[in-house]
């Protein structure tokens, strides 16, 4: 049975975040009082905080020189954004299940978000308060639904992990991420930090070391593109509040 309590659910993710990572810092106790109130943008704070207290200089400036790097390529200006047309794609979900969006938007509006993947502690965290804000999306009549670049085997063990209740894509290859302009290279020198702590290359299915934005849009019933969030710095979420508020405008 589902636990009901948002604080219970995130402090899980945050544990589990030690072994997933090469972030491996250890779980906050002191950020419990604020959990269960909290919204996205300050539990992903914390998360980055104890990642600084930890790390040593090295791995902060090489991350930091990272987006950096990401940011200088223009990928912000040439994403997809508000008023755009959404590109059409039809990907697996987590049990194999083909789904389209174009079938989806059938349905009412889509909240389409990227992730890095399940070795990803702010992407973790993420999706479980995500999860916990699915009946509120619902209510507005969108449908959400997670992609990434993980191989089905991988985006399956997130979402049972999590025990999520929406659809995980898998979108290998960054296809569908490309389409919208949301596919960069990690540095070398962040690519092997990647592949030493937790062998990225395993969980993407290539050697890339290519993975998208945590971009996230809100797609009308027509196709257009009414809400985007972009940013290079991945410890930076869509937060729900400001999804919900979209929606309710839309309606």
């Amino acid at each position: 049975m589902r636990s009901q309590s948002s604080a219970l659910l995130i402090l899980l993710v945050l544990a589990s975040c030690q072994t997933l990572t090469p972030e491996k810092e250890p779980a906050a106790t002191e950020t419990t009082e604020v959990v269960e109130e909290a919204p996205l943008g300050i539990l992903l704070n914390g998360k980055k905080q104890l990642f600084l207290a930890k790390a040593d200089s090295a791995k902060i400036a090489d991350y930091d020189n990272g987006l950096r790097a990401v940011e200088e390529t223009g990928i912000l200006e040439s994403a997809l954004n508000v008023g755009d047309e959404a590109v059409a794609f039809t990907l697996k979900n987590q049990v194999g299940e083909e789904v389209s969006l174009a079938e989806l938007l059938e349905d009412g509006p889509v909240i389409l978000t990227w992730y890095r993947g399940g070795w990803c502690p702010y992407c973790n965290i993420t999706l479980a308060f995500l999860q916990e804000k699915l009946s509120e999306f619902e209510l507005e009549g969108a449908q959400l639904v997670a992609i990434t670049p993980e191989l089905p085997d991988s985006s399956m063990s997130t979402s049972e992990k999590h025990e999520l209740d929406f659809d995980i894509l898998s979108d290998v290859g960054n296809k569908v991420a490309r389409e919208y302009g949301l596919v960069y290279k990690l540095t070398n020198v962040v690519a092997a930090r990647y592949q030493k702590g937790f062998n990225l290359h395993a969980y993407n299915g290539d050697e890339t070391d290519e993975l998208p934005l945590a971009a996230t849009y809100v797609i009308d019933m027509d196709g257009k593109i009414r809400y985007a969030f972009l940013d290079v710095d991945y410890r930076n979420r869509a937060e729900p509040s400001k999804l919900l508020d979209v929606l309710n405008n839309m309606n």
